[in-house]
């Protein structure tokens, strides 16, 4: 069965733009069938391009981001298996918008992924930093996207 992920951070221009990306890089390597999406709590950036300093960290990678950016909404909680959400703020907006108890556990927080940076407890929105804050945020989620990856393909995980 296809899975459907859906990544969200606050303007849908830096992480789970990103995290989109990395995850659709991966699974096509890997030839795995997954819908992959991200989407902003905050729609002030709809329709824009991913922030240049986070195309261009995910270009020295060899990742390609294509994404528009647009605001999370209540039907996705019926089209996505899994959102994935970047950090706490975002976790209680994307809480609070699902309908219902069904559409709240399919909310996880992204570094539940994660098995290289136990040091960290959320994603950090890099759109303040330098050019060391996108290279933290690929590498956090490379290291998520990985484990991620391996779950879904393995079918084993909480639905």
């Amino acid at each position: 069965m296809k899975q459907r992920i859906l990544f969200v951070c606050l303007g849908n221009i830096c992480r789970s733009p990103a995290a989109e990306a990395v995850l659709r890089d991966m699974a096509t390597s890997q030839n795995a069938e997954i819908e992959i999406d991200s989407a902003g709590t905050y729609g002030g950036h709809a329709g824009e391009k991913s922030d240049p300093r986070m195309r261009e960290a995910a270009a020295r990678r060899g990742i390609a981001m294509t994404h528009r950016a647009r605001q999370v909404r209540e039907e996705d909680f019926d089209r996505f298996d899994r959102i994935i959400v970047m950090d706490d703020n975002n976790y209680e907006r994307v809480f609070r918008l699902a309908p219902d108890r069904a559409a709240q556990r399919k909310i996880y927080r992204f570094v539940e992924f994660c098995t290289q940076h136990p040091e960290w407890s959320y994603v950090p929105d890099p759109y303040y930093e330098g050019r060391e804050g996108f290279e933290l945020v690929l590498d956090l989620l490379e290291d998520g996207c990985k484990n991620l990856l391996a779950e879904l393909m393995t079918n084993d995980g909480r639905q």
